[in-house]
C-alpha cells in the first residue's frame, strides 16, 4: 500500500451530476493526468470496481454522514459496512484512508459519534484482518473553529472542542493525520474589505500577517496554522493535518470567481505544498492536498458549487491545468 502524508497530490471525485462520464473513463482519466490521490465521499461499487486493479491510484474512501451513528453505535454494523466495502476491494484497490463522513463537525447531529465510528470501523479492519494498511479518520470543516485570527489564537467552538478532542484521542492511537477542508476563496469572498487576493492567491511579496515571530504571505498557511494553534489548545498538538478539499471556482459569484484566479490559486497552491516548506508553524512538514473538484456538477446548488471542476463532464478540460 503507498504511504500518504507525504505531499501528495490528489482530485476530489464527486457523483452529484447527470452527466459524468462513466467510472471507468474518470480513473483513466486519473491515471493520464498523474494524479496521485482520488477521494470519493461514500461508497460507489462501480467507481470501486473501475479502480481495481489501479494501484498506483490511492483511494480516500468515505462514509455517508448518515450512516455514521448506526456504526458508532453498533460494532455489528461497522463490520457490516468494512465487509460491503472494504473487503471485497483492498486487496486491488490502494485504500489509505476511510474517512468517517464529511464536515460531521461542528454543527451536524452525527458530530457526537465521529469517535466512535472511527474506533468501530478499526475495530471492524482488526476483525477481517486488514488491521493497520488503512487509517480511518475524518474530515472537519474550518468553521470548527470559533477563533482563526491571527492563527496563533485558533481554537475551536465551545461545542466542537470535546468532539475534537475525542476524535484526536483516537487518532493519537493510531497514528491517522486530521482531515480538513481548507477554502481561501471562502475566507476571501465573504470579506473582500479586510483581505486582499493577492493573500488568497499565494502572489503576496510581503509579509500580510505578523503573528509575533511568524510571517504569513498567505491565507493558506493562515488557516491551517490556526487548526494546528487549535489542536494545540486541546493538547492534540502531535495530530498532522492533511488537506481534504481546497480549491476555487471560475464561476457564479464575479468579480471574485474567475478562470484566471481558479488557475492562480491551484497553479500557486501546488507549488507550495509540493515543495515542501510546510507552514510557519510547521515549517518543512509535508501534508497530502486533495483539491476539489475533478469535474463540474450540475445537480449541486447553482452558483460557485457547480464551478470547481477542472473539467467539465465532456472530459474536456475547464482550464489548462494537469498535463493530460
Amino acid at each position: 500500500m503507498r504511504e500518504c502524508g507525504f505531499g501528495t497530490l490528489g482530485v476530489n471525485y464527486g457523483l452529484n451530476g447527470d452527466n459524468l462520464p462513466t467510472p471507468s473513463d474518470v480513473i483513466n482519466l486519473y491515471g493520464r493526468c498523474g494524479i496521485n490521490i482520488l477521494r470519493l465521499f461514500e461508497p460507489n461499487h462501480g467507481v470501486l470496481d473501475a479502480l481495481q486493479g489501479k494501484k498506483d491510484l490511492v483511494l480516500w474512501l468515505g462514509t455517508r454522514n448518515e450512516d455514521i451513528q448506526g456504526f458508532a453505535t453498533n460494532q455489528l454494523a461497522a463490520n457490516a459496512w468494512v465487509n460491503a466495502n472494504v473487503v471485497p476491494y483492498y486487496k486491488n484497490v490502494n485504500i489509505a484512508y476511510i474517512t468517517i463522513g464529511n464536515e460531521v463537525v461542528p454543527g451536524d447531529a452525527a458530530a457526537p459519534f465521529v469517535a466512535n465510528g472511527i474506533k468501530n470501523i478499526m475495530q471492524a479492519l482488526v476483525d477481517v484482518g486488514i488491521k493497520s494498511d488503512i487509517k480511518v479518520t475524518t474530515v472537519v470543516a474550518m468553521t470548527a473553529l470559533g477563533v482563526s485570527y491571527p492563527p496563533s489564537a485558533g481554537a475551536f467552538t465551545g461545542s466542537a472542542a470535546g468532539i475534537m478532542k475525542d476524535i484526536a484521542n483516537v487518532l493519537g492511537s493510531s497514528g491517522a493525520p486530521i482531515l480538513v477542508n481548507v477554502y481561501p476563496y471562502f475566507a476571501y469572498a465573504s470579506n473582500p474589505q479586510q483581505i486582499s487576493l493577492n493573500y488568497a492567491l499565494f502572489t503576496s511579496s510581503t509579509p500580510v500577517v505578523v503573528d509575533g515571530n511568524l510571517q504569513y504571505f498567505n491565507l493558506f498557511d493562515a488557516m491551517v496554522d490556526s487548526f494546528y494553534a487549535a489542536l494545540e489548545k486541546i493538547d492534540a498538538g502531535e495530530i498532522r493535518i492533511g488537506i481534504s478539499e481546497t480549491g476555487w471556482p471560475t464561476n457564479g459569484n464575479e468579480p471574485f470567481t474567475s478562470v484566471e484566479n481558479a488557475l492562480t490559486y491551484n497553479k500557486n497552491l501546488v507549488k507550495h505544498v509540493t515543495s515542501g516548506v510546510g507552514t510557519p508553524k510547521r515549517p518543512n512538514l509535508k501534508y497530502d492536498v486533495v483539491l476539489f473538484e475533478m469535474f463540474n456538477e450540475d445537480l449541486k446548488a447553482p452558483g460557485v458549487e457547480q464551478n470547481f471542476g477542472f473539467f467539465s463532464p465532456n472530459m474536456n478540460p475547464v482550464y489548462p491545468f494537469w498535463n493530460c
